[in-house]
């Protein structure tokens, strides 16, 4: 085998490597996932897979709502309360909280995103009783203490200097602001310099006792726990919380705008940063998973996608080039980006437009479908390795409306696509004309068609 591999492009040698890996993998993975729907003497549903095999459990938590919810003038507001929700609760300071749990090895985090408020939470068996009174506290009684509030907000903001600076942030910064320039979704989420200035610590007490609801919770839980026992650890946890919160802004649906557009924001660096993207296709459509072997095919495959093999294995026009899709809840987008010396911008985006027309017209073809089908079944398993990564996909099947069954019946939804419809979708989902496309270098060969929107520029 590895004689034939050496007499074939090394493009095809390292996808014919990963396919069998995969292969592998998914044959050795192939067992089901059952699935259970868990529900508290209160009220509150979890989705759960026991696992005996190690004394642990991994617990993930969202809720709906996320940083697009963030009032206009304080963006950021969610991702602050994401740092520090954790840094001190109850009648335990900062340093207190976080010894609490480095005693018992609890490993306790949070994050969010546009749509989502996400938490995560890692126990050994004998402490998850301590564990879950430690989630309740961090979610009821946060402190927000004035002392780790700014050491975070310092830390962000340090973040946002650096960002600044970096030709690949301040790209995707903008082109968030160029496709949804009235919209939540073009607002940064860890906020802006003058926005952290902003938030005060009533606003982080406000966003906990509005945002947080049990019709918004969202749990998935993995490991050594049996229905009857995760029951009361459930209450304890999230039983407190509001039934619901009432008056919660609402995020409009919205259509990418920016297309055909071409934004340039000079920056003195050798190297520029591409990216681009149109409207996308909903995570609900009826040919979404066509689309995502589209995506892999054109560039999301990384070293097996067209866009790899045309723009940097043939042209050496770019040293990192990559599609993929973005399904939110009120929008969805199409999109991708690229690294290249200033002199092969123009020359770099006249191919991979090329390459998105003809993928449009002709689609792909039954090879490259077969091995998009084969890489997308074959890989997840691997996702479903650890307790953590099986508890994230349970918790992103509620939030995507997927159903309990999801997981065994993923290979087939991918491999019902036929070339047909992959053909279909890709002629009504790519348009290289209706591409929004920001570059942030000194780029050769590009002309604008507008000035770059403003993004905050990280010391403002």
């Amino acid at each position: 085998m590895l004689k034939t591999l050496q007499m074939i492009p090394a493009r095809a040698a390292v996808a014919a490597l990963a396919l069998l890996a995969l292969a592998a993998a998914s044959a050795g993975s192939a067992r089901a996932v059952e699935v259970q729907k868990v529900v508290s003497d209160s009220g509150i549903t979890a989705w759960l897979v026991e696992d005996h095999s190690n004394p642990i459990l991994s617990v993930k938590l969202a809720f709906r709502g996320g940083a697009a919810l963030d009032p206009e003038d304080k963006p950021g507001l969610a991702n602050l309360v994401s740092a520090t929700i954790d840094e001190g609760a109850g009648e335990m300071t900062s340093q207190e909280f976080q010894q609490a749990l480095s005693q018992k090895a609890i490993k306790l985090s949070f994050g969010v995103g546009s749509d989502a408020f996400y938490g995560s939470l890692k126990t050994l068996t004998e402490h998850r009783d301590r564990a879950f009174e430690l989630l309740e506290l961090a979610l009821t009684e946060p402190r927000f203490d004035a002392e780790p509030v700014q050491r975070i907000k310092s830390q962000i903001q340090v973040s946002l200097a650096r960002q600044s600076q970096d030709p690949r942030s301040v790209a995707n910064r903008t082109l968030d602001k160029l496709m949804f320039p009235d919209h939540p979704y073009g607002q940064p989420i860890d906020g802006t310099q003058a926005s952290l200035r902003r938030i005060t610590r009533q606003d982080l007490h406000d966003f906990v006792e509005t945002r947080f609801a049990r019709d918004r919770l969202m749990v998935g839980v993995v490991g050594d726990i049996t229905p009857e026992q995760l029951k009361p650890l459930l209450d304890q946890a999230f039983a407190d919380l509001p039934r619901t919160t009432g008056d919660v802004p609402q995020v409009a649906d919205v259509q990418p705008k920016g297309a055909g557009e071409t934004v340039v924001v000079q920056k003195n660096v050798p190297q520029s940063w591409v990216v681009f993207g149109h409207g996308g296709i909903a995570r609900d459509d009826p040919d979404y998973y066509a689309a995502s072997l589209v995506n892999y095919i054109l560039g999301g495959g990384s070293f097996a996608s067209r866009l790899f093999e045309e723009v940097r294995e043939q042209r050496g026009l770019a040293y990192s080039v990559y599609t993929y899709l973005k399904p939110l809840d009120h929008s969805s987008v199409m999109g991708g980006g690229l690294g290249t010396g200033n002199a092969g911008v123009g020359k770099a985006l006249e191919v991979v437009r090329r390459e998105w027309r003809r993928m449009a017209k002709n689609g792909p073809t039954q090879q490259e479908l077969a091995d998009a089908k084969t890489y997308m079944t074959g890989s997840f398993p691997l996702r479903l390795s650890s307790t953590s990564n099986i508890a994230s996909i349970l918790v992103a099947m509620q939030q995507e409306n997927l159903g309990m069954d999801y997981m065994n019946e993923r290979r087939q939804l991918i491999e019902s696509v036929t070339l047909d419809q992959a053909k279909r979708v890709a002629g009504e989902l790519l348009s290289a004309d209706e591409l929004a496309v920001v570059v942030v270098g000194q780029p050769k060969g590009v002309e604008p068609t507008r000035e770059a929107p403003q993004i905050g520029d990280g010391a403002s």
